[in-house]
This record gives C-alpha cells, sequence and structure tokens, in this order.
C-alpha cells in the first residue's frame, strides 16, 4: 500500500509541478500573442492613421503660408521701440512678434489653458481627443475640447473655422501639415502674430498695445490671463464692449492657472481684483511723417529702423504742440535735433499735431522749402574769414550803401556807424553782411553749400544775388541742420541720416578712412571764429538751458520764424510760422522760434558738451593788436583812392610764407591770393608766369593745378617785390 501510494505519487505529478511548467509556457505564449497583435495592431492603425493622413493631404492640398505672413509694417527707434504701426492690406492690426517678446508667464499660462503638451505631441493630442469623446459621449455635449495650438494656427492659417466632424479632422490634417513643415517655435510664432482678439486686432503683440498701451514683454498676471482667454470667442468677449465677459474668462484661466502650478492662489485672487480694460488705445504715431514718407521711400520691408530715440520725440512733439499754443492759431512748429559727430538725427518733428487740421499739422515743415532769413550769415562771415578778409574783431561800417540797384537795409531801417564783424554778425546786421557777401561771391557760397551736399534752390533761371545774405534762396529745416552740423566739426560737414543702416555704414567707413560723405564747408580756423561769435549770442527772456552758439532768423514778411543752435555734441533747428507761408506780422525767430530751441537743449541734456577749443593760428586779440590789413574792412579798390598803403612796404598777407594749403581747401573758385602794402595796380607771378588780377584789387584767385611746391610773385607799380613760397597737398 506504501509503495502504491509512493507510486502513485511519483506517477502522478503534484499540481503546483504542473503549473509551473505548463502555466509558464501559457502564459509566455499568451503574453506574446498580446504583444504580437498589439504591435500588429499600432502598425495597424499607423497605417491607416498614415493613410487618412495621405489622403487627407491629397483631398484638401498643401497650406499656403503666405497670407500668414502678412505683418503689418512698422517703423521702429534706434532701440527697436515702436515709433508707428500700419495695418495690413486688409486693414488689420498684425504686427510682427517674437517669442522672446512676449511674458513667459503669458506663455506659460498659455500652455496651461490650451495644450499643456503642446511640446511632446504632433500636432494632435490624441489623449486630449480620447477624452473630448468619452466626455461627449457621457455628456450628450461637448464639455471640453481637444484642439491643440497647432489645430487652432492651422485654422487661423486657413481661415476655416469649422465645428463639424469633418471640420475637426480637417484641422486635424493641416495640424499634420503645419508639424511636417515647421518646428514647434515657428508654429507658436504663428499663433501669437495671428490669435484674434477682437475687431481689425490679431496677435499679442497688437492685442497689448490695443488694451493696455504696453508692449507685451511685460505684463501683469491678469493681462496676461485677459490676453489668453480673448482668443477662444474674441468677439463676445471683447473688453471694450463686453467687460463683464471678459472679467469672467480671465478668471477662469486664473483659475487653471493657479491648478497647474503656473501662479499662486494668492497671485490669482490679486489679479482677479484687476480693473478691465473698457476702451481701445491707440496706437503709437510718433514721427509720423518722417514714418510714412520712410515706408513710401523704403518699400518691401516690413520693419524700418531709424535713428531716432523715441522718448526725445515724445519729448520734443509735446515740447512743439505746447509753444504752438502759446503763439496762436494756425501757427506749426517743427523741430529737428541731430548728433552731428555721426549725422543720425534723433528727433524729427514736422508740425505741432499732426492730426491739428487748423495748423495743417500733416505738412512735414521740415522739408518744406522756405526762406532762411538771416541764418546764412555765419557761412558768408566765415568764408570772409578763410579768404582772410576780416577777423570777428576787424571794423566794419553799417551804413547806407548800394550796389547796383541793390540798396540793403538793416531789419530795424536804422543804421549803427562802425562796428567790428563779431557785433554785426551777433546783432545779424543786414549791410555788414551784404559787403561781405559781395567780397565772397554768391556763387561761391552756393558752390560751398554744394560741397557739403545741400542745394539752395532759386527761381527758374535766376543766378544767386547778394540777396541771398537776407535769405533770399529756398532751403528746408533739414537743410541748414546739416549746414550748421560743420560746424562744430571745424568746419567738416557731414550728411544727415535718419536711416539705421546707413548709420551702421557711416560708422563702419570711420574706422578705415575719413567719412566719404564728409566735406570741407570752410577752414577749421573760420569755423571757429563764427562760434566764437554765435556762443555768446544773447538768450531770449526767460530761456532755459546751457550756453550753446545759436543763430536765429527771420524771413522777409514775417513768415518764417527760425532758430538754431550746437553744442559739442548735438544740432537743434527749430522753425515757426504758418505752413501756407501767410505772413504773422511780429512773428521773429529771436521770440517765436528760440525760446523752443532753448527749451529743446534743455530737454535734450541737462548738460552743454563743449565746444572745440580754438585751433592753431587762432588770433585771440582786441582789435587794436590786429595786424594792418585786418584792423578794418575796406571795399576793393578803396585804397588806391586815398592810398593808404603807399608808404607801407608790400607784403603777401595771405598765404603766408611756408604754409601748407589742404587741396580740399580750395573751392571750384581757387585758392584767394591776398596782398597789402605798395602801390597799386599790383602783378601776380605764380613760378614766374603771370596770372590775370584786377588792376585795383590787392587780392587774385589762383587755381592750383594739383599737389606740389609753388613758388608766388607780387610786384606793385614802383616795382617792389615779394615773395612766398607754398606747398599745396
Amino acid at each position: 500500500m506504501l509503495r502504491l501510494k509512493r507510486k502513485d505519487t511519483q506517477e502522478m505529478p503534484r499540481p503546483d509541478e504542473g503549473r509551473g511548467a505548463w502555466g509558464t509556457w501559457r502564459t509566455r505564449r499568451h503574453a506574446g500573442a498580446i504583444i504580437t497583435l498589439t504591435f500588429v495592431l499600432a502598425l495597424a492603425g499607423g497605417a491607416a492613421a498614415l493613410a487618412f493622413y495621405r489622403q487627407a493631404v491629397k483631398d484638401i492640398g498643401p497650406l499656403s503660408l503666405t497670407d500668414a505672413n502678412q505683418v503689418s509694417v512698422v517703423v521702429v527707434d534706434r532701440e527697436g521701440r515702436l515709433l508707428r504701426p500700419f495695418t495690413t492690406a486688409d486693414g488689420r492690426w498684425r504686427l510682427p512678434v517674437e517669442i522672446h517678446d512676449v511674458d513667459p508667464r503669458y506663455l506659460k499660462m498659455l500652455f496651461a489653458f490650451e495644450d499643456r503638451r503642446f511640446y511632446s505631441h504632433g500636432g494632435v493630442d490624441a489623449r486630449s481627443a480620447v477624452r473630448a469623446a468619452v466626455q461627449m459621449i457621457r455628456h450628450g455635449r461637448l464639455v471640453s475640447g481637444a484642439s491643440t495650438l497647432s489645430m487652432q494656427v492651422a485654422r487661423l492659417v486657413e481661415g476655416k473655422h469649422e465645428r463639424t466632424g469633418p471640420g475637426k479632422l480637417r484641422q486635424m490634417a493641416r495640424a499634420w501639415q503645419l508639424e511636417e513643415a515647421l518646428s514647434k517655435d515657428e508654429i507658436l510664432r504663428l499663433y501669437l502674430r495671428l490669435a484674434p482678439f477682437g475687431g481689425n486686432i490679431e496677435g499679442v503683440r497688437a492685442a497689448s498695445l490695443a488694451y493696455f498701451g504696453k508692449e507685451p514683454r511685460r505684463l501683469s498676471i491678469a493681462q496676461a490671463a485677459l490676453l489668453v482667454a480673448l482668443p477662444q470667442s474674441p468677439e463676445s468677449r471683447r473688453p471694450d464692449r463686453h467687460p463683464q465677459a471678459a472679467r469672467l474668462a480671465r478668471d477662469r484661466v486664473l483659475q487653471v492657472a493657479a491648478a497647474n502650478g503656473v501662479i499662486t492662489q494668492a497671485e490669482a485672487a490679486r489679479a482677479s481684483g484687476e480693473a478691465i480694460p473698457h476702451a481701445r488705445l491707440e496706437f503709437p504715431k510718433f514721427a509720423p511723417h518722417l514714418a510714412e514718407s520712410e515706408i513710401v521711400d523704403a518699400p518691401g520691408k516690413n520693419v524700418h529702423k531709424l535713428t531716432l530715440d523715441r522718448t526725445l520725440q515724445a519729448t520734443l512733439e509735446k515740447l512743439a504742440e505746447t509753444h504752438a499754443a502759446l503763439l496762436g492759431d494756425n501757427l506749426s512748429a517743427a523741430i529737428l535735433v541731430a548728433d552731428h559727430s555721426t549725422g543720425e538725427i534723433l528727433a524729427h518733428v514736422g508740425s505741432a499735431g499732426y492730426l491739428e487740421a487748423g495748423r495743417k499739422g500733416a505738412i512735414d515743415m521740415i522739408t518744406a522749402v522756405r526762406s532762411p532769413g538771416s541764418t546764412l550769415k555765419p557761412f558768408i562771415y566765415g568764408l570772409g574769414f578763410e579768404a582772410g578778409l576780416a577777423h570777428p574783431e576787424t571794423l566794419i561800417e553799417d551804413r547806407p550803401v548800394r550796389f547796383g540797384n541793390y540798396a540793403p537795409k538793416n531789419f530795424d531801417e536804422d543804421f549803427h556807424g562802425t562796428v567790428t564783424v563779431r557785433e554785426a554778425l551777433s546783432r545779424s546786421l543786414n549791410i555788414p553782411a551784404v559787403r561781405m557777401l559781395a567780397r565772397v561771391g554768391p556763387g561761391k557760397l552756393v558752390g560751398r553749400f554744394r560741397r557739403a551736399g545741400i542745394e539752395a534752390r532759386f527761381p527758374d533761371k535766376s543766378e544767386p544775388t547778394l540777396a541771398m545774405a537776407l535769405g533770399g534762396t529756398g532751403l528746408t529745416l533739414r537743410d541748414l541742420a546739416q549746414l550748421y552740423s560743420a560746424l562744430p566739426r571745424r568746419g567738416e560737414s557731414i550728411t544727415l541720416t535718419h536711416r539705421w543702416g546707413e548709420r551702421i555704414r557711416v560708422l563702419a567707413q570711420t574706422k578705415v578712412k575719413p567719412l566719404v560723405n564728409a566735406h570741407r564747408l570752410m577752414s577749421p580756423l573760420a569755423a571757429w571764429y563764427v562760434s566764437d561769435i554765435l556762443k555768446d549770442a544773447p538768450p531770449p527772456p526767460d530761456a532755459k538751458g546751457g550756453r550753446f552758439a545759436y543763430k536765429t532768423g527771420t524771413s522777409y514778411g514775417y513768415r518764417d520764424a527760425w532758430a538754431i543752435g550746437y553744442d559739442g555734441a548735438h544740432v537743434i533747428a527749430v522753425w515757426v510760422g504758418r505752413p501756407d507761408g501767410t505772413s504773422v506780422p511780429g512773428l521773429m525767430g529771436r521770440t517765436a522760434a528760440a525760446p523752443i530751441l532753448f527749451d529743446a537743449f534743455a530737454r535734450l541734456s541737462p548738460k552743454r558738451v563743449p565746444l572745440p577749443s580754438p585751433p592753431p593760428g587762432a588770433l585771440q586779440v582786441a582789435g587794436v593788436d590786429l595786424p594792418p590789413p585786418l584792423k578794418r574792412w575796406r571795399e576793393p579798390g578803396e585804397e588806391a583812392a586815398t592810398g593808404p598803403y603807399l608808404s607801407q612796404p608790400l607784403v603777401i598777407s595771405f598765404p603766408p610764407d611756408r604754409s601748407e594749403i589742404e587741396t580740399m581747401d580750395v573751392d571750384d573758385t581757387g585758392l584767394v591770393l591776398k596782398a597789402e602794402g605798395g602801390a597799386l595796380p599790383l602783378t601776380w607771378l605764380i613760378d614766374g608766369a603771370p596770372i590775370g588780377s584786377d588792376p585795383h584789387a590787392r587780392e587774385v584767385t589762383w587755381q592750383p593745378s594739383g599737389p606740389g611746391f609753388a613758388k608766388l610773385t607780387v610786384i606793385d607799380a614802383q616795382g617792389r617785390v615779394d615773395r612766398a613760397s607754398i606747398r599745396v597737398k
């Protein structure tokens, strides 16, 4: 019995032993089958999805991003700050925006509320889709959506918002197309640019400016939440029309953000108490004249970067409006500020109120051609100083004089007798300036302007005349600013620019060679003499600001009032008047434009950058200590009639012996040679060869053939001789 039992025990396998061998094999076989089946189903599902995608793409065609890439043209300042945006061709505000331009908290709220797995799914979030389907079956209605940011972008790009089943499938196919063609950041960038925010506002940047008046770079928590909520139903939640609906939607975003740990519950509570904006704000419109002309002159660009400083521009626009209102109805004002070391225009205020119809604010008075009045006198005297005709302390007559049929008069209808050139310029006397221009020559003045890149305007077929000294030509405010920029630059002119790209090219050129657009307007010594006079011009009553050189001007008939000033860093030009050219009795540069100039300098910087120091050769002496030829102004031929120099030795007073002359100092009319003493007529020789000269003048113009040495000789009527050797380089 025992043996049989043992035999049975041995022959009959134990239940646990049988299960261990057979059961393990069956379990493994079953698991493998499941894995295989799952793999096959996954392949089949993937193949089906791929087939569905290919068929859907074939049915709907390729997705075009052409319209989505159309953005508003924007004009920005030197720091990239918005000056003025323009709508797209279809009238929408769709401003260019990058991911780094947006507050990070906004992005975190956006992902938490709209698409938590944005960076991990392939365009369609399967888990969200299953959840939405289950909820719809359970509740019999749509409880939560499954739309990803990629699907939303696909809908925005295509311009179709279909809530039907086929419509959703179409969005899914488009989303896959986007994911295949673009990176995640590129898709996010499209959403930030295209998301609707009510009306004609598209994109988070346009919405932030329209509702908060600020760039989206730094948003409050409440502002960020509102911008997340609006695109879901932009028209019914517009804060300017439906503030309560906007508040409820915003608070829901705050709750979701707090639940997902993006913000704390305390932050959500505080943000929910923040007011909702009840109106749309105007988009920035700084430097409107320059912005409009820029997009016309340089088409095809989405972003136009200028050299302007938006803070200064806004300040000076307000300044122009304030002063124009004080001056009277229908008057406008224009202000131009430039850095004369680089030629960059920092502010361009074309009028006192762009939308002021009574002041004709839409007209850019910076580019309007007007009579410059007395503002050209510094350049007339500068050429006289350069030619050795006078010194600031030279005595000159302010008495009645006639040049053919032209008899100039002073502004005050009076004559002041013998004055110094310094006094004549600082008091802006007309007769001494005309005397100087008669010697310098209107043609030479125009030639120097042209050399500096400025073209003076004259009536058709008319020639420059002595009336230029009193404003008898046409120039713009920008022209004058460019001319005056040469004075603190020791006579070197530089072309002003408002385009950032041009500014970069100019700075690059300075590293290897002199500015290609810089040309000498006058010699360094002459420029310093002019500045030394203008820096002492008396300020207008109650003027603010530090010390700087400036000149005012008033055109004939009180039509234009001017004031242009400069220190060691900046030049500021101001115009006041009526854009239609109507006379304004009593309108003068000193009382109308100069106060704006001084206020503009005060707003530019409380400290003045000093003007350049005197160059070598500057005569800083009183009139009595000047060389005899410079003590008193004499008209051509005057000494021939009186003979004051007959007993004086003949000398070449300009250029001095052993001097060096830069070729850039010699303009188209040539180099002026000047002699003193001796008896007229004089005979001039260059390297032994005679040159033509006026027998009743003590000066002659000579045009060097090129660089090199030259020997000058002058012989008077009594045979006396003087010589000088010079080098032209």
